[in-house]
């Protein structure tokens, strides 16, 4: 399976060892990915491209129809995106050598990318992190980690990524506690 995209989860499944899909290129995301390293098995990392608009508003308010080149311009900035979040997430799996990491590189909504990632691994556990966006901030963009609460078939984590003064308090210390 290959999975990657604007969203990132990961996925656990339910062949043994378990499977679990961590999304996006977030912050968030890579610290809910190393959380979840450090107290499991395998993952599918998953990456939600979304998909190229055909069109763009212009000044006038009229949409403006893209080029060819400037369409096939965007596919290549967004799979070099999608190379760079998936080599990211990969290089925090190598400080865990015992666990099995398969990708997933998916166009799509993120939300749908990884729902349906989540289902199509078999997933026994989708961990996401957290942006921390408030009432308004969620209301305005949508959250895709609460919408994979919501709809995925296996139980979802959501992890916040913990603030400074939390970090302090701890000594520091950062992954391997929620």
């Amino acid at each position: 399976m290959e999975v990657a995209g604007g969203g990132a989860a990961v996925v656990v499944g339910a062949s043994s060892p378990r499977r679990v899909v961590v999304v996006d290129e977030s912050e968030e995301s890579m610290h809910a990915l190393s959380w979840y390293l450090s107290n499991v098995a395998a993952v599918v990392l998953v990456h939600a491209r979304s998909p190229r608009p055909f069109y763009y508003p212009c000044i006038d308010g009229a949409g403006c129809i893209l080029t060819q080149l400037v369409m096939d311009s965007m596919d290549q900035y967004m799979a070099s995106a999608a190379d760079t979040v998936i080599t990211k997430a990969k290089s925090i799996c190598t400080a865990f050598p015992n666990v099995r990491v398969e990708t997933c590189v998916e166009k799509g909504d993120p939300r749908d990318v990884i729902c349906g990632a989540a289902e199509k691994a078999g997933a026994d556990l989708l961990v996401m992190g957290s942006h921390g966006y408030g009432f308004l901030q969620r209301a305005l963009l949508g959250s895709v980690s609460n919408h994979c609460v919501q709809n995925c078939k296996c139980p979802v984590v959501v992890v916040k990524r913990p603030d400074s003064k939390q970090q302090r308090a701890r000594g520091g210390a950062s992954l391997g506690s929620p």
